[in-house]
């Protein structure tokens, strides 16, 4: 079995920040436990195809392949990446480095902070943006950033919390 990965917070600077953040009526850990057993998402949710783990740690994490669609009214844009996990129980979260897929170099935080009547829960992505001569900015602030992440990721917290707050 591999050892964790070391994934520290999101670093700042980054040229995209996109964030997610809900008040889910449920208490940090149930919600947490939702989130973070990653390979059951597809069961949940309608726009994830797979997620399957090539490697697991023993926090729970490991090395992880996802592949989600985008909706586009009836039309959907299939979407995969690669990625390193990581899961604290402590705090709690969990973290992401994407190192495959269009993605590649993003970071990602999980958060789940108690609040009043459930937790608030904020997903953090943080990216430079494709590595692409003149247009790789662009893409990242207008395209990638807002229209597949902020998509794909507000469907996700939305779903997850659903199934939390049954």
């Amino acid at each position: 079995m591999q050892s964790n990965y070391d994934l520290g917070a999101p670093p700042s600077g980054r040229l995209l920040t996109t964030v997610d953040e809900a008040g889910v009526r449920a208490p940090v850990q149930k919600i947490f436990e939702i989130a973070r057993e990653v390979e059951h998402w597809p069961a949940y949710l309608a726009h994830y195809r797979y997620v399957r783990f090539r490697d697991r740690t023993p926090d729970g994490g490991g090395m992880v392949e996802m592949a989600a669609n985008r909706p586009f009214g009836v039309l959907d844009w299939p979407t995969w990446w690669l990625s390193e996990m990581a899961v604290n129980t402590d705090v709690p979260w969990v973290r992401f480095r994407h190192v495959g897929g269009i993605t590649t170099g993003m970071d990602v935080e999980w958060s789940f902070t108690s609040q009043a009547g459930g937790t608030l829960v904020r997903i953090v992505h943080v990216w430079n943006g494709p590595p692409w001569p003149l247009i790789g900015a662009f893409a990242a602030t207008n395209i990638i950033g807002p229209v597949f992440v902020h998509g794909i990721a507000s469907r996700t917290l939305a779903g997850l919390a659903r199934v939390a707050e049954r």
